[in-house]
C-alpha cells in the first residue's frame, strides 16, 4: 500500500531484432533468451506479449553483410525488414505502438552510425542527416507510431521532425536518444545487430561517461528545442542519477535503455547461481522507474510476464 514505485507490463517497451527468412528464430548467444527474428516469427510472438499487457516495441533490422556498404543503403529502401515488420503488426491489428530505431550502423558495412568523413575519422554528420530522412519517412509511410533516432547526430530531430511534418507525419512522434553514451554496456547488442564498428569506436559522436550532467541536460534542452516528443537516457543502470536529472529537466516523458549488457550480467549471474536474477530484474527496474523513467526499454519481458502482475 505504501510502495510509491510500482512496474506494469505497460511501462516497458520490447527491442526486437528482425532478420531475413521465414520461420527464422536465431537465439543471440551472449543474451540467452533473445532472438533474431524473421517477420512471421516476430508477428506471432508480438501478438502474444501484447495479449500479456505490454503495449510497445521497437524494431532493429538485421540484414546478411553481403547488403551492407559504406552509406547503408539497405536503410533507405521502402520494403526492407523493418518496414515489412511494422507493415505486418499494423495489417494484424496488434495493438502495440510501434516504434523503430532510426539509425544507419545495422547496415554499413563499416559499422558506424553513418558515411564517414573522407578520412574515416568520424561520421559525416550532415550526409547522415539526408540519409536519416529517408529512412524516418519509409518507416512512418509503413505506419510506424515513433521514430527513434540513435544516432547522435548534431541536428538529427529538427531534421527528421522537418521531414516527417513536410510529408503529412505530423502525427508520428519523435522519440530521441538525446543522452547516448560510448558504453561498454552495448557489447552484447552489437552481437545482435550485428553492428560492431570494423574500426574504431564512437567516441567521437557518442558522448563521454566520464562527463558532467550538465551536458546530459544541454543534449535534451537541444532535442526539445528541435522538436523530440520524447527524450531517451541510454544506458540505464550505471546512469540513474543522469535519469533523474533529466527527468527533473525535463517536462516530455523520459525513456532509459536497459541496454544489453546489462541483461547479459543479469542473466550470466543467475544461470552461474551467483545471484538471484528474478529478483535482480524486478529490482534493476525499479530503481530505473524510481530514478524518473516513464518508460524503460528492456530485454526482460519474457520473464517480465512471470514476475509483474498486468
Amino acid at each position: 500500500m505504501l510502495q510509491r514505485t510500482h512496474l506494469r507490463r505497460s511501462d516497458f517497451i520490447l527491442p526486437v531484432f528482425v532478420c531475413d527468412g521465414v520461420g527464422v528464430k536465431n537465439e543471440v548467444t551472449s543474451m540467452p533468451g533473445v532472438y533474431q527474428m524473421s517477420v512471421d516469427v516476430a508477428v506471432v510472438w508480438l501478438a502474444e506479449m501484447a495479449h500479456a499487457g505490454f503495449r510497445a516495441f521497437i524494431a532493429f533490422g538485421v540484414i546478411d553483410r553481403i547488403k551492407k556498404d559504406a552509406n547503408g543503403s539497405e536503410a533507405l529502401r521502402s520494403d526492407n525488414l523493418v518496414c515489412e515488420l511494422i507493415r505486418s503488426v499494423k495489417a494484424q491489428k496488434i495493438e502495440m505502438a510501434a516504434m523503430t530505431d532510426l539509425c544507419l550502423c545495422e547496415y554499413t558495412s563499416h559499422g558506424h552510425c553513418g558515411p564517414m568523413t573522407d578520412d574515416n575519422a568520424t561520421v559525416d554528420n550532415d550526409a547522415t542527416l539526408e540519409l536519416l530522412t529517408l529512412q524516418a519517412i519509409n518507416h512512418a509511410n509503413a505506419g510506424a507510431d515513433v521514430i527513434a533516432p540513435s544516432g547522435m547526430m548534431d541536428g538529427m530531430v529538427a531534421s527528421i521532425r522537418t521531414a516527417l511534418d513536410a510529408a503529412d507525419f505530423s502525427h508520428v512522434s519523435v522519440l530521441s536518444y538525446a543522452v547516448k553514451y560510448a558504453s561498454a554496456f552495448y557489447g552484447p547488442f552489437r552481437d545482435a545487430a550485428d553492428s560492431a564498428p570494423a574500426f574504431g569506436d564512437r567516441h567521437s559522436y557518442q558522448m563521454n561517461p566520464g562527463g558532467a550532467i550538465e551536458e546530459a541536460l544541454r543534449e535534451v534542452d537541444l532535442d526539445l528545442s528541435q522538436g523530440a516528443d520524447m527524450v531517451m537516457v541510454k544506458p540505464a543502470g550505471a546512469y540513474l542519477d543522469v535519469i533523474s536529472a533529466v527527468r527533473q529537466r525535463s517536462n516530455v516523458p523520459v525513456v532509459a535503455y536497459q541496454v544489453s549488457g546489462e541483461y547479459a550480467m543479469i542473466m550470466a549471474g543467475g544461470r552461474n547461481g551467483w545471484i538471484d536474477a528474478d529478483r535482480v530484474i524486478v529490482e534493476s527496474l525499479t530503481a530505473i522507474k524510481r530514478a524518473g523513467a516513464d518508460l524503460v526499454i528492456t530485454y526482460f519481458g519474457e520473464r517480465l510476464k512471470e514476475l509483474i502482475e498486468q
